[in-house]
């Protein structure tokens, strides 16, 4: 005999303590997930002008679906006037089915506005991007390998290259510094009114004494930071389309820094330097991998220890990502399945902390982990998967 709640069709004998039973996959969002990656793939490095147009077309198209169909469902067929009948008994009644015309009239028309939406809202980010690296100077500057004044701003940790090999002799070291140019002028400017206000991603190259080379004051620079350089511009031959130009500064030049870095920088940046002064007693490769496993610093990793990882496939342990988060997110409310559930874990309950608070505090938990890990993208990822389960929770969803 089946268990009272037990749903119809299903072998499961756990009845109303668990009346939620597992139905069919789901896969209502696969076609216009796989529309946003498609349309991101082929415009990320097409021109601006026909990615707008792309995204224009996409969201006038779907409008027009979506308007279509809530249009004919108002004004669509209705069932022929009836002669009441007698009234059912209760124990027989059962709900009125839907009628079958709107159903497959509206849903192919909400799939199709939903793929297209998509492909408009991923074109509008590519051509968003396109715009950055196009726009302004700094790419007309860089052509011509002009000489410059630019004031940055910091975007990312600067990193220490390896040393290398060209010919018959060692390349020199250089410090490498994902920036933003913010303005640019003419070679011996200033950092004051004078030169063209601009945003521009550009990679900054500064070549430093591999004996010096980790006691370089550049490495020390944290992501907000605003500094002042002279330099030569140079067209990003290899940037991975994320960056304009590359700037390269030479050995002689030290940081002129005229903006200090945001306080959320700064704590993040005595956060990472404190856990690599707890790994100082450590043995080598563990002093050097413990930080980078943990927020992803791998500033003190020797390139024979990168090269053994990349040998045994194994880089990726390296950069922070969802197990990172899903660890630190379970501490706080455990496992996300039983949050509305009397078997509640994690440290909220234990403190008393209501499920709306839990996913407030959880925001501001995930906010810190993009700022102490920096915002890469598989952090980026993580976090917001870990904002969908926060979401849920503090809705009751």
């Amino acid at each position: 005999m089946r268990n009272k709640g037990v749903a119809p069709g299903s072998d499961s004998s756990l009845g109303d303590s668990n009346p939620r039973q597992e139905g069919p996959a789901d896969l209502r969002l696969v076609p216009p997930a796989l529309a946003a990656w498609a349309t991101a793939a082929v415009t990320l490095d097409a021109p601006a002008v026909r990615v707008t147009a792309l995204a224009l077309t996409c969201a006038a198209v779907a409008g027009a679906l979506l308007l279509g169909g809530a249009t004919r469902g108002r004004h669509g067929r209705t069932e022929p006037h009836r002669p009441p009948l007698q009234p059912t008994p209760p124990e027989l009644r059962s709900p009125p089915p839907r009628p079958p015309h709107r159903v497959f009239s509206l849903w192919p028309r909400m799939s199709v506005a939903a793929v297209l939406l998509c492909v408009a809202a991923s074109a509008a980010s590519a051509a968003l991007h396109g715009a950055d690296l196009t726009r302004g100077p700094v790419p007309g500057l860089a052509r011509q390998f002009a000489r410059v004044t630019v004031e940055l701003e910091v975007t990312a940790d600067p990193r220490l290259t390896r040393p290398r090999v060209k010919g018959d002799h060692p390349a020199p070291s250089s410090v490498v510094i994902a920036a933003d140019v913010l303005r640019v002028g003419a070679q011996g400017g200033s950092s004051g009114g004078a030169g063209t206000r601009v945003r521009t991603p550009v990679l900054v190259l500064v070549d430093v004494d591999r004996a010096a080379a980790g006691r370089t004051p550049w490495l020390s620079l944290l992501p907000s930071t605003r500094l002042v350089a002279h330099g030569g511009l140079a067209p990003a031959s290899a940037g991975g389309g994320r960056v304009a130009a590359l700037l390269r500064i030479g050995r002689d030049e030290s940081p002129r820094v005229v903006g200090a870095p945001s306080t959320a920088q700064r704590f993040a940046g005595k956060l990472r330097g404190g856990l690599r002064e707890a790994t100082e007693g450590l043995p080598g490769d563990a002093r050097a991998l413990l930080p980078g496993l943990v927020v992803g610093d791998t500033s003190r990793v020797p390139p024979e220890l990168h090269e053994a990882f990349e040998a045994t496939d194994l880089v990726h342990l390296m950069a922070v990502s969802g197990a990172n988060f899903t660890i630190l997110l379970a501490l706080l409310i455990g496992p996300p399945g039983t949050a509305h559930r009397s078997e509640r874990r994690g440290l909220a309950p234990r403190l008393g902390i209501p499920l709306r608070a839990t996913a407030v505090l959880g925001g501001a938990l995930t906010l810190g982990f993009v700022i102490v890990c920096r915002p890469e993208p598989s952090v980026l990822r993580a976090a917001a998967c870990g904002s969908v389960a926060l979401l849920a929770i503090g809705t009751g969803r």
